[in-house]
């Protein structure tokens, strides 16, 4: 039984469920095609669909040529479409189908707007084509001017008739959508490029479109690229099988696409297919407001909010818990397909190489200094500025890596680090911190400076602090850079100590680049044989370590200090944080979402390559736990670290936290309202 929660309803988190239909086409049997119309209707209501969007003319027929002036034909329609809204009477979505209607002797290739047995509107194609095998301006009037007060009368029933339509439910917020037919988003400018400017978060393609070779590619990008640059997400049918083959064949291609990435899509060359997928409205008006250039345009176009009528419904949402019909992905800086992996990877690999090969340029710098720990941070910085002074034509020995061991190095990542070294060709050498740190702990008063095994935070950070005074200096005798090793993932959650190595250096070559993508990247270096095999070996036995900052011996089992097990699993947070900084998400959304995505171990949503013995699942308690911990870190404790750190490229599309870029908060701010918000919405 689905639990009754609100916070397991999409609709409580802004998502809208919309399927593309492909039913059964006819010859201009009008009323076979209601038939199959009403069947896909009522499936989709028993999906729990909210929108469904049928193809072009999908009532009439699209390929009958002289057939639509036919009045018998147009009756047909008429009284076809009066079945399709009593059959709507008791459905849940709103049915977009397509129509021939006449109007002031003009017939029109329109989109039929039905829900609950009411007329809400109809809206005809502006752009016909007259080229090649279409010859739409033989039968039809083009909609094109038709705005303002104009009304049709269809079935017994009077509505808004324009292509100035948008359509908005007035007890779900976020459920606004507009409609535009075929040829249109083949236009150099798309009425859908209005209707989105107006404010429609949904914008739906109703298209008949008989299939080439290559054609449906094409159809593919046009709905891909107009989501993206519409800023919407993008609803598409077109006619499959059962339409007449006189001169041309149909495919029945059915896809659902959100800012730029494809949700769903049918299979070709079938009929009676519903394609489902959940639009993420509330994400898509977020991406909007971030988005100045897309209000920029609305002033541009004559404010098109101004130009639009609004035909308000009511849906009545029931906020049942149907599931969620859309893949989320685990790890959202981490592609999850091969190509897109190695494309990905070598484009994050060659921007951090090309920030910092520019900063040594410009700074005249001879030397580059670097703290290697063995651990995956330095290891990714080494090999990055590694193929930096190969790019420069520099030698290699003139990045000088150091060893730091304190009180908890273990023998372990200090091999590695050595090992890496030697196999990269730097020059290497060994600063042992302790004697140092003891004297610092003892001129303090602290307790470990009179022999007692106290391993506080201050413990921790006077060696993390160590190792980064010996680093500056050493880069102000030898005349080169400190890189900086943190990653965008600590910076997060602060995981690192203010002025110290993870948190200040002169170039944060990591900062962009969260945890979880720095494992894919030297993954990626090893696959694609970057380095020669010594290092791949050396890459490989850091990959297999545990994460540990090691600043506090071993307990008495031999169990080293753990990162996660302080601040949660690094698959977790950096999930979190794409959605924290990238939308602005609501933490209780962050949280339905990352039950959807983490609630089982299902094999085919990990990344390529992910490790069997590293998967792992999550129940909704454990979630809460971690995202409460990520968001009093995130916004309560970290920012005055992020507010000071240095320059460093951005990488991942996901946002980074540079003061300068992406990410711009005060020092003192508090967590308190998202913890709030999380609390009052979890079950």
């Amino acid at each position: 039984m689905a639990d009754t929660h609100p916070f397991y309803s999409i609709h409580r988190h802004g998502l809208i469920r919309c399927a593309a239909a492909t039913p059964r086409a006819s010859v201009g049997d009008a009323a076979a095609n209601a038939e199959a119309t009403i069947a896909l209707a009522r499936r989709a209501h028993d999906e729990g669909c909210d929108l469904v969007v049928f193809p072009e003319l999908n009532i009439t027929s699209y390929a009958i040529d002289d057939l639509h002036l036919q009045t018998a034909q147009q009756q047909a329609t008429e009284a076809a479409l009066t079945a399709v809204l009593e059959a709507s009477r008791e459905l849940r979505p709103v049915l977009l189908v397509g129509a021939a209607l006449p109007r002031n002797g003009r017939l029109y290739n329109c989109a039929v707007v039905i829900r609950g047995g009411r007329l809400l509107g109809v809206v005809p194609k502006s752009f016909l084509p007259n080229y090649r095998e279409y010859y739409e301006k033989r039968w039809f009037a083009p909609g094109v001017g038709i705005t303002g007060d104009c009304w049709i009368t269809v079935a017994g029933q009077s509505a808004p008739f324009g292509t100035d339509l948008i359509f908005a439910a007035s007890d779900l917020e976020h459920f606004v959508f507009h409609a535009e037919i075929c040829e249109d988003y083949w236009a150099a400018t798309p009425p859908s490029t209005a209707g989105a400017l107006a404010g429609a978060l949904i914008c739906c393609n109703l298209s008949a479109s008989n299939i080439i070779v290559g054609k449906a590619r094409d159809r593919e990008l046009l709905c891909a690229a107009q989501s993206m640059r519409a800023a919407c997400g993008y609803v598409y049918s077109a006619a499959g099988p059962g339409e007449s083959t006189t001169d041309l064949s149909w495919d029945g291609q059915g896809m659902i696409h959100e800012l730029g990435d494809v949700l769903a899509e049918s299979a070709r060359f079938t009929s009676d297919d519903l394609v489902i997928a959940d639009v993420d409205a509330e994400r898509i008006e977020q991406e909007r407001m971030r988005m100045g250039t897309f209000n920029d345009a609305a002033r541009a176009a004559g404010d098109p909010e101004k130009a639009f009528r609004r035909v308000a419904f009511e849906h009545q949402p029931d906020f049942a818990d149907v599931g969620l019909r859309r893949v989320i992905r685990r790890f959202p800086f981490v592609p999850n397909t091969p190509e897109r992996l190695d494309e990905d990877c070598y484009e994050a690999f060659n921007i951090q190489v090309e920030g910092i090969a520019r900063r040594i340029a410009a700074a005249g710098a001879e030397r580059l200094v670097i703290g290697v720990s063995g651990g995956l941070d330095s290891t990714h910085a080494l090999i990055v500025i590694a193929k930096a002074m190969d790019r420069l034509g520099a030698p290699r020995e003139n990045i000088l890596g150091f060893t730091l061991p304190g009180f908890a190095t273990g023998e372990g990542t200090k091999a590695n680090a050595w090992a890496l070294m030697k196999a990269l060709g730097i020059t290497g050498a060994e600063i042992d911190i302790r004697p140092a740190a003891t004297q610092m702990l003892a001129d303090m008063d602290h307790p470990f400076g009179r022999g007692e095994p106290v391993y506080d935070v201050t413990f921790e950070n006077v060696q993390a602090g160590l190792r980064t005074d010996y680093l500056f200096r050493l880069a102000n005798q030898r005349n080169g850079l400190v890189v900086g090793t943190g990653d965008l993932s600590e910076l997060a959650l602060g995981w690192c100590t203010y002025g110290v190595g993870d948190q200040m250096s002169h170039y944060a070559l990591n900062a962009g680049v969260p945890k979880t993508l720095i494992q894919y990247l030297i993954r990626w270096c090893v696959k694609t044989n970057q380095f020669d095999a010594e290092t791949d070996r050396v890459l490989e036995s850091v990959l297999a370590q545990e994460i540990s900052p090691e600043l506090v011996p071993a307990d008495a089992s031999g169990a080293l200090q753990s990162t996660e097990s302080k601040i949660g699993p690094y698959e977790l947070n950096d999930f979190f944080l794409h959605y924290v900084v990238r939308y602005g998400l609501s933490p209780s959304k962050i949280a339905f979402l990352a039950w959807h995505a983490w609630s089982d171990v299902e094999a085919g949503r990990w990344p390529i390559g992910f490790p069997e013995e590293a998967r792992h699942a999550y129940d909704l308690p454990t979630l809460r736990h971690w995202l409460e911990n990520f968001v009093r870190r995130f916004f309560g404790m970290s920012q005055f670290k992020r507010s000071a750190i240095p320059n460093g490229p951005k990488v991942s599309a996901g946002g980074a936290l540079s003061p300068r870029g992406d990410w711009r908060a005060p020092s003192d701010g508090t967590a308190r309202i998202w913890l709030e918000e999380l609390a009052a919405n979890l079950p």
